[in-house]
Parts: structure tokens; C-alpha cells; sequence
């Protein structure tokens, strides 16, 4: 299998609210098969999502886009708020003031109908069907410095692979495993992307054929409710906001 990540230089996306549809029109001819990467910043500026710094305190607004919420004071002296923001364990629900110009970014609402939005526009521009979408943000792992990449919305795609039923070589039936198939993904493409001033906020894979297309797709089958998850003891002391 022959696959390539492309990294996509565009213009800037200014807040407090820019429409990204030229760049989506700028995009080089997509394929059948493609899946374009779209950082969640430039959607949520493309939806207004945006407070000016000094017009808001940081976190109130985090409370009020946080589903679950926990605030402490870290051994070297900042202030942390840990949340769940749409079924997402994050730091300060994903709001972020980099490359922001004196913003508060938040995160696009109802991202999987914006993803599908976007998907359906670039399907009719290159005449193909096969295709995905998927909204990307940093992420933090538990006891790992550095950020990697995480999905927080998709449209086109199947996120999870299922083994459930499957022998192992030994034959012994899978009982529980499902890989999580755009995740990684998602990490290589946040890494192309950067976290400075790259000036690349999409990234297009091509030729990646161990992933199955579904118009239909969602995110909804890939979140666990924090009530089931295996890290409940942890995930429980955060409160709730709404």
C-alpha cells in the first residue's frame, strides 16, 4: 500500500469570524479514497466561535463550554482546568488563545454536521463519493510531556475497526477489542501540521485503504459515556456544569 500525508499552506484564518470556504476551494483536485484533515481552530473561526481576551474571564468561559470541570492549582504554580468538553477528557475545553490574535478560540459547534457540511461541499466540487472529514485539536496524554493529535469530530468515515468474535493466532475468540482507527491518524496530521506559525491547518492523506467510508458516519459510536469508561474512578471527580 502506497499512502502519502500532504500538508496544506493556506492562507491565514483570522478571528473574530472567517469564512474558510475559499481555502476548502483552493484545495488541490481530491481523489476517491482521500481523507482531509481540518484543524477544529480555523472551524471554530470560521463559526464566529471566538471572545476577545480581555472581554471575558478565561475561566468562566471555560465552565460555560465545559461539560465536566476540575480546577487546581498545579506543584509549579499555575492554574489548571481539566474537563470533559463533548465527551472529551481536555485541558480548558479545548479553548486556546495561540495564533488567536488577542482571541479565545472555542471549539466549533455540532462539529460532525460541520465535517459533513464541508464533506458534501468538497464531494460535489471533485465529483467523488468516497471521502473524509475530520476536525482535529492537540491533545495532552496522562504522564506524557508534548501534545499529539486527537479527533473531535468526522463525517464520511467509520472511526472504529471491530474485533469482537475475531481468533487471535491461537485461536482464542476476541471478546472486547476494537481499534480505534483515526485516532492515529488524526496524530500524524496534527504533527504535520505544526503548532507555531506553520500556516498549515489542513492535511490530506492519500491512498490509506485500511479504513471503510460511510457517508453515514459519526462520532457517536466512538464516545464512551464517562459512566462506562474504564477510567471512571478518575473521570468522577470532575464535576458537572450543566
Amino acid at each position: 500500500m502506497s499512502y502519502e500525508f500532504i500538508p496544506i499552506k493556506t492562507r491565514v484564518v483570522h478571528p473574530p469570524k472567517d469564512d474558510i470556504y475559499d481555502i476548502l476551494e483552493a484545495l488541490p483536485p481530491l481523489k476517491e479514497g482521500d481523507i482531509v484533515f481540518i484543524t477544529s481552530k480555523i472551524m471554530g473561526i470560521h463559526q464566529g466561535r471566538t471572545v476577545p481576551v480581555d472581554q471575558v474571564d478565561k475561566t468562566e468561559l471555560i465552565k460555560q463550554e465545559a461539560d465536566s470541570f476540575l480546577s487546581y492549582t498545579h506543584p509549579s504554580g499555575f492554574n489548571v482546568n481539566l474537563t470533559i468538553n463533548d465527551n472529551v477528557l481536555i485541558p480548558a475545553a479545548g479553548i486556546d488563545a495561540s495564533n488567536a490574535d488577542g482571541y479565545y478560540i472555542m471549539w466549533p459547534k455540532e462539529i460532525d454536521k460541520l465535517c459533513a457540511e464541508f464533506r458534501a461541499y468538497l464531494c460535489k466540487k471533485n465529483n467523488i463519493k468516497n471521502l473524509g472529514v475530520v476536525s482535529t485539536d492537540s491533545h495532552t496524554t496522562p504522564l506524557r510531556y508534548g501534545v499529539t493529535g486527537i479527533t473531535i469530530g468526522l463525517s464520511g468515515i467509520e472511526p472504529l475497526k471491530d474485533y469482537r468474535g475475531h481468533p487471535d493466532i491461537f485461536g482464542r475468540e476476541l471478546a472486547i477489542t476494537q481499534v480505534d482507527e483515526i485516532d492515529p491518524l488524526a496524530s500524524m496530521a496534527v504533527l504535520l501540521m505544526g503548532e507555531s506559525d506553520e500556516c498549515t491547518p489542513i492535511v490530506l492523506l492519500r491512498g490509506w485503504d485500511k479504513i471503510e467510508f460511510n457517508a453515514n458516519s459519526s462520532m457517536k459510536d466512538f464516545k464512551i459515556d464517562p459512566k462506562d469508561d474504564l477510567y471512571t474512578p478518575l473521570l468522577s471527580v470532575l464535576q458537572k456544569c450543566k
